[in-house]
């Protein structure tokens, strides 16, 4: 297996971030759902490496640290300017008593923990100290706030107070890090468009995570942010590209059980991918890296097997005829681009 081509993001500040065009998402590596062994985990992170992936995406909520821990252990002892680390910001983990928790969480075999939300200037500060602790690292290439929209705090008023907690606070400190070095790109994680798009329109930030809405399912990303961070240089990595599961066989979708249309819709673009021989995992992966602003995709992994088949269908060759269908029966944006010569 070929190994993937290493590429540099560089911000408009000229920082160089290497990162190669596939990445990897560490949230399965907190054991999300179910648990996974310290031995297996690092077996899958070896094979993210062996397959040539260098752009690592993590943070405080996958596991409850567990995935940055993880994390620490593999990549302790690699040259740091030989891969991209990406983590988040925005929940802060304190300590709790067993048998003191409120709420479970989706993830299983975990630090005790409890989640704060803070997008304070004091609690962003915090994060990244802890971060860099659990990382055992002395910087980041890139750090996002993490889940800003109204998904994760329950309406859209909800996270407008929270946009603006970070824009009056903790966004200051992360242009703080940006200016000393300790960071080289800073954004936000979510899988909302709107909020980051906000965002690009009061701040100044170099990157956004944006988890399944720029997909082979779904691309109303396009009507207004895609083309804004165009217009600005922002830079675009591509999470979630199997949207929760539901492009990859699974049954769920926003990691709840998908809605018949989405239903339907997975369906037609199925049968355009029997018609041309396309694993519709591999048409997932290709699609968004054909927008110019996209810079890299995240899937993420439970197995080497699991990284060993993403590597594959990254690297499958699909017909032109096969996007030429899917834009005739009107299952891409109109102003989607296409992969060309894939």
């Amino acid at each position: 297996m070929a190994a993937l081509d290493l590429t540099t993001f560089t911000t408009r500040r000229r920082r160089g971030i290497p990162m190669t065009r596939l990445g990897f998402g560490t949230a399965p590596l907190g054991n999300i759902y179910a648990p996974i062994s310290e031995m297996l985990a690092q077996a899958t992170l070896q094979a993210a490496w062996n397959a040539g992936m260098r752009l690592f995406d993590t943070a405080p909520l996958y596991g409850l640290g567990l995935a940055e821990t993880r994390l620490n252990h593999f990549l302790r002892g690699k040259p740091r300017d030989s891969f991209g680390l990406a983590s988040k910001v925005g929940r802060l983990l304190k300590r709790r008593p067993p048998g003191t928790l409120a709420t479970r969480t989706h993830y299983f075999d975990a630090p005790y923990r409890e989640v704060v939300f803070d997008y304070s200037y004091d609690g962003v500060m915090r994060s990244v100290e802890d971060s860099l602790e659990r990382l055992g690292v002395d910087r980041f290439d890139i750090l996002y706030a993490h889940d800003l929209g109204a998904d994760t705090h329950g309406s859209r008023d909800a996270s407008d107070r929270r946009l603006r907690e970070f824009l009056d606070g903790g966004y200051r400190a992360l242009d703080e890090l940006r200016a000393s070095g300790v960071v080289d790109a800073i954004g936000a994680g979510c899988n909302e468009w709107e909020v980051c798009e906000a965002l690009a329109r009061h701040a100044d930030p170099d990157l956004f995570l944006l988890a399944g809405r720029y997909t082979l399912l779904e691309q109303s990303a396009l009507d207004t942010f895609m083309p804004l961070c165009a217009a600005r240089g922002i830079g675009v990595v591509v999470g979630g590209p199997y949207n929760s599961g539901i492009l990859a066989g699974g049954t769920t979708y926003n990691y709840r059980p998908a809605p018949q249309a989405v239903i339907d819709r997975v369906a037609a673009l199925r049968a355009v991918c029997a018609a041309h021989g396309v694993q519709i995992e591999a048409a997932a992966l290709a699609f968004p890296l054909a927008h110019p602003t996209v810079f890299a995709v995240i899937p993420g992994a439970v197995s080497p097997d699991e990284v060993f088949a993403n590597r594959c269908l990254f690297d499958a060759n699909i017909p032109d005829g096969f996007w030429q269908t899917l834009r005739t029966r009107g299952l891409l944006h109109a102003a989607a681009p296409v992969p060309a010569g894939s």
